[in-house]
């Protein structure tokens, strides 16, 4: 059975610079690129008004993209933990807004969408970035790292979540909604590895 196609919208979560990407594809089909882009905020704006142009400009995205689910970034340990919140509040808006549409939300760690676009969890942004453009088959590196890591997280989803979020889908359309979805034991999807 074929799987139809999922447009997958990818946040990679930050004050400063928010990496928004989508893709369309299936697992073991080519991919192509929706959209790329950037939401940037002045560092010197307060909070409040840096959230609020973020969360705008997802919201944008969302009625123009119509995605079938939202990838995000999930937050790491760092040292600077000014970036970790700066990364969580960007990251709660993207998971916010998607779940206020009923959007499937996925949260990938970056180690895991490294290994998925590479085959190594701890490659390197340029790695990523050169991946990214060669999955998509794309004439030039998206830019900044931000975009690309979008692009990356939105790619790993389809490959490796998208089944998931598909039976849930599927569930949801037959009248349960919020139903668990549970994979056997040892499930690898077809995406995965690559």
């Amino acid at each position: 059975m074929r799987l139809p196609e999922l447009r997958v919208m990818g946040v990679d979560p930050g004050l400063t610079r928010c990496g928004l990407g989508a893709v369309e594809g299936r697992p073991g089909a080519a991919l192509r690129m929706v959209a790329v882009g950037v939401v940037r905020t002045p560092a010197d704006d307060d909070i409040g008004a840096r959230l609020v142009a973020i969360e705008a400009e997802i919201e944008r995205w969302l009625d123009e993209i119509r995605p079938d689910a939202v990838a995000v970034e999930r937050v790491f340990a760092q040292h600077n933990v000014r970036t970790v919140m700066g990364t969580a509040q960007a990251s709660a808006v993207a998971i916010t807004c998607a779940a206020r549409r009923g959007l499937p939300v996925a949260l990938h760690t970056p180690s895991e969408v490294k290994a998925a676009i590479t085959g190594n969890g701890n490659a390197d942004k340029k790695q990523v970035g050169t991946m990214v453009t060669r999955v998509l088959r794309l004439d030039a590196m998206p830019k900044p790292a931000d975009a690309a890591d979008a692009l990356a997280l939105a790619i790993c989803h389809v490959w490796r979540g998208g089944a998931q979020n598909r039976l849930a889908q599927a569930l949801a359309r037959r009248g349960a909604p919020g139903a668990a979805v549970t994979l056997p034991p040892g499930y690898r999807h077809p995406g995965a590895g690559r």
